[in-house]
């Protein structure tokens, strides 16, 4: 499980697509999105405005799993 390092409160989730190098820019998360399933905490959720904090899991099928810190 890959961690991906916050500095603070929150990151959104298409903010975490990017820093977690999955799409090459913000614009494409909106599509990456449509296209694929991911899961937080272990339930289904596709808002790229969700806010993930240390101690939460995004999982994605064929991309792998990663832990906030």
């Amino acid at each position: 499980m890959a961690e991906i390092k916050i500095d603070t409160e929150y990151i959104t989730l298409g903010q975490f697509l990017k820093a977690a190098d999955i799409i090459q820019s913000g614009g494409m998360a909106k599509w990456f999105l449509s296209e694929n399933d991911i899961f937080i905490n272990g339930e289904q959720d596709q808002r790229r405005g969700r806010k993930l904090r240390a101690g939460d899991t995004v999982e994605i099928p064929g991309f792998g799993s990663f832990n906030i810190k």
